[in-house]
């Protein structure tokens, strides 16, 4: 087959297209949640979604998620995770196309509340979630999923928590991802034993007057961990 025969084939093939959907989650106000926005094209246009964009020719669909966070939320080196491809015959009543989703972690408190307003962009807990377009409320119920089964074997929290943080609010995170209430003494002292806390002089005074110590993660440890995995059933 000629060049000029290749390039026909392919030419008269069906056009399929592929895109990338971002579950964004972010601990915000002592809660989980998922940032989603209101859809600015047809169709369904107005209702929620989940914040996605097609691959474009000259990325794969990593850089593609990449980009979609960044123009979102003006973060770069996000934590980001594929989940899975969706691709459902009749998933998308525009066009054939297979989204491949992605779960990401970044912390909200930080979020610049005028780049996601600028998008119609806006925070709702797991429960409080409205009915999304198309498949992305499975696709945020299976990035949940992923991402408590992730919990249970590498540390979560440096990229949702502030650099400084007290353990009770570091056990409301896992509170929230599971969504159970832990046993403060027993979550202490499973979080101590894994070395990946540096105490701080401060105190945090919001909740009581006599305040509780501020926290930071040790980076490397914290990396280590994450590479290495451990046990954190809780």
């Amino acid at each position: 087959m000629s060049l000029k025969q290749q390039q026909d084939w392919y030419e008269h093939q069906q056009k399929i297209h592929i895109a990338v959907d971002c579950i964004i989650f972010g601990f915000y106000e002592g809660k989980l949640k998922l940032l989603v926005f209101k859809r600015k094209i047809e169709p369904l246009s107005g209702k929620w979604s989940l914040l996605g964009s097609f691959v474009k020719s000259t990325e794969d669909v990593k850089s593609a998620a990449e980009r979609v966070l960044y123009e979102l939320t003006g973060l770069e080196k996000v934590y980001l995770k594929e989940l899975k491809s969706y691709s459902d015959i009749n998933r998308d009543p525009g066009q054939r196309c297979i989204s491949i989703a992605h779960y990401a972690l970044i912390n909200a408190e930080g979020q610049d509340a005028k780049t996601a307003k600028d998008h119609s962009a806006q925070w709702f807990t797991i429960k409080e979630l409205p009915e999304l377009v198309l498949d992305h409320n499975i696709m945020a119920q299976e990035a949940l999923d992923a991402l408590k089964k992730e919990a249970r074997y590498q540390p979560i929290g440096f990229e949702l928590l502030p650099d400084l943080f007290t353990i009770p609010q570091l056990q409301a995170l896992y509170e929230a991802i599971y969504d159970k209430t832990l046993d403060s003494r027993n979550f202490r002292k499973k979080v101590i034993s894994f070395n990946f806390l540096i105490k701080t002089d401060e105190k945090d005074h919001s909740s009581s007057k006599k305040g509780a110590y501020l926290y930071r993660f040790d980076e490397y440890r914290y990396r280590e961990l994450v590479a290495s995995g451990y046990d954190f059933t809780l």
